[in-house]
């Protein structure tokens, strides 16, 4: 599909590479287990592009930026930002993907040698599944035995799954299965720790 309004540039490109194709700029980018290409253009031509890739029809079919986040929590996927501040490594965010330990030199290596050879990673992205039917606001406290062990970083309500939230929590919340509490401006919720994506780990 991309293939059809960038040329060639996206069929040649291998995963988590860019390419240019005039004024457009093409990255292959895995998301949710799949494979798919994020297209960067000029806002006076989003438009042609968007009418374009209607067209071309089979099963193409547009879909909402929340449904897109829903299937991003899902399938436990950071947003940068949102899931992640700028103390956050790549490691403690599941992007284990984006990084290239053969590439030599770049910028953090010394941090994420120490988390991988050295076991000194001791927050790590992890799943919580709401026992509410509301998502809990961005921002709240997981509490463990009273303890905090992590803030909400995205959240939403998939229909086939419930309400879910992603958070970076504390080693000691790492058991899949974990009871812990949301505390947020409309009071506590009980949610349950599940391993990334939901679909394998949910409890």
């Amino acid at each position: 599909m991309a293939g059809a309004v960038t040329g060639n540039v996206a069929t040649t490109l291998d995963e988590w590479r860019h390419g240019v194709s005039g004024d457009l700029l093409v990255g292959r980018v895995p998301r949710a287990g799949i494979d798919a290409f994020t297209i960067a253009a000029p806002r006076a031509r989003v438009d042609g592009i968007m009418t374009s890739l209607r067209q071309l029809g089979g099963g193409t079919r547009e879909v909402s930026e929340a449904a897109i986040d829903v299937v991003r929590i899902e399938n436990g996927l950071a947003r940068v930002g949102i899931d992640t501040s700028q103390r956050t490594i790549a490691l403690e965010a599941r992007l284990d993907r984006a990084i290239a330990p053969g590439k030599g030199c770049y910028v953090g290596q010394e941090t994420i040698e120490r988390a991988t050879a050295r076991g000194g990673l001791k927050r790590r992205l992890y799943g919580l599944k709401i026992e509410a039917s509301r998502a809990p606001a961005r921002g709240s406290a997981v509490m463990l035995a009273g303890r905090e062990v992590g803030r909400v970083g995205s959240s939403a309500v998939s229909p086939r799954l419930g309400a879910l939230a992603l958070s970076i929590l504390h080693h000691s919340a790492w058991q899949p299965g974990t009871r812990v509490v949301i505390k947020d401006q409309d009071g506590e919720t009980s949610a349950i720790v599940s391993d990334l994506p939901f679909g394998a780990g949910a409890s």
